[in-house]
């Protein structure tokens, strides 16, 4: 049975979720599941705002054939070729012979690539600022480039004020219980979520963001629909400014996260006992992440959220824990910036991680070490722990002498 929604008077959602895959692009874990969204205008023209993943796929074309209710397709735009939104676009294609491609010549390239199909007489290309009527609807045009492949675009419905903003603004998790991002409780169940999908996701590419928020603020926006999660038709200028932040690397709260490496548990005391330090500076916002039992997105997502950060690590082969290494390596492929961190490194012969993690870190923009950085040879000494307090007073000293 189909599982229609309708958003505006003529504006409907097409939708799925998938609760049956547990990672998104077979990488990263979404308990919640994951949404696939698409929209159909029933206008005197009928717009397809994208396709779907095949997970989806059965349920997509159900939706779509009954929404359109006897009525032919004429445009499909296509906003992003990743495959999560353009798996069914070929058999889309197929049912309605007629309908015209609405895209960028980047689009129409990679259509191209992925299908066996020549669709160079059925497309309206198009560029930045141009817009499309289909009646009562009209649509403008904004390229968004690497937000966050670079074929990516945006449209804004002038008339109903909706910008469809591809995988901007999308979060991991269902929405099959509320479509809507204002019908729960936003804080709680929609902005962990969509802080880990943006850090993951999109986090590299934030001058990119920040380009296309730009666009954005010179638009009445009345409501966003993204390519997944929830709809927003509420609280957009809180929506923004997380943007803002995060696209900016600005940290959204004073805080600190600590992630460890530990094989023994002689690392991960050394974590517990600077966690007590600095709560008893009167600082409540710690988080104490074990590396192997902890997926990496959740402390990618943790570290865009806090303004500070800790990495304890054994030493391990010569160097960097691996699961901790890993750690490292995506914290600078997705581009954090504008932290203050600080180092624990263990070696019971020849202590090296210490050394082999502040080499990484060197290159990032905006990245502050602490002088000291804390050494165990095998195991936390009584005699350190001053010397952990030092270290709590060092980590927090930009915000104690505020």
């Amino acid at each position: 049975m189909q599982t229609i929604q309708k958003i505006t008077s003529d504006i409907y959602y097409i939708g799925s979720c998938d609760t049956h895959h547990h990672l998104f692009e077979n990488i990263y874990p979404i308990p919640n599941g994951m949404s696939y969204n698409s929209y159909l205008i029933t206008d005197d023209k009928t717009v397809l705002m994208d396709t779907c993943d095949t997970s989806v796929r059965e349920q997509f074309l159900e939706n779509l054939m009954a929404a359109l209710n006897g009525r032919t397709l004429d445009y499909v735009f296509v906003h992003h070729m990743e495959p999560d939104h353009c798996a069914t676009l070929d058999e889309v294609l197929t049912l309605f012979p007629q309908a015209q491609v609405v895209c960028n010549a980047k689009t129409q390239t990679m259509i191209g690539q992925f299908f066996n199909r020549d669709i160079s007489g059925r497309v309206i290309s198009v560029k930045e600022g141009d817009t499309l009527s289909s009646g009562r609807h009209t649509f403008s045009f904004f390229m968004a480039p690497m937000v966050h492949w670079p074929e990516v675009m945006v449209s804004y419905d002038e008339t109903d004020k909706v910008l469809f903003s591809a995988d901007a603004f999308g979060s991991f998790g269902i929405t099959n219980e509320c479509l809507f991002a204002d019908q729960r409780d936003i804080e709680k169940d929609w902005l962990p979520e969509a802080r880990r999908y943006y850090a993951n996701i999109v986090g590299k590419y934030g001058p990119s963001v920040q380009t296309l928020i730009k666009k954005a603020s010179g638009l009445d926006i009345q409501m966003i629909c993204p390519l997944h999660g929830p709809i927003w038709r509420q609280n957009l200028p809180w929506l923004l400014d997380k943007y803002q932040k995060w696209s900016t690397y600005t940290p959204e709260e004073k805080g600190v996260v600590i992630v460890y490496g530990s094989i023994y548990g002689h690392t991960k005391n050394a974590a517990e006992v600077l966690a007590q330090k600095l709560s008893q500076q009167g600082l409540s916002n710690i988080r104490l992440y074990d590396v192997s039992q902890i997926d990496l997105s959740y402390i990618i997502a943790e570290a865009f959220r806090f303004s500070h950060l800790v990495l304890a690590s054994i030493t391990y082969n010569n160097g960097i824990f691996p699961p901790m290494e890993s750690v490292l390596l995506a914290l600078k492929a997705h581009n954090l910036q504008n932290r203050k961190i600080a180092l624990i490194q263990n070696g019971s012969w020849a202590p090296a991680s210490g050394k082999l993690m502040s080499a990484l870190l060197s290159d990032m923009k905006g990245i502050k070490l602490c002088n000291q950085t804390i050494t165990i040879t095998s195991a936390l000494k009584p005699n350190q722990a001053e010397e952990i307090e030092r270290l709590s007073i060092e980590l927090l000293s930009d915000e104690t002498s505020e």
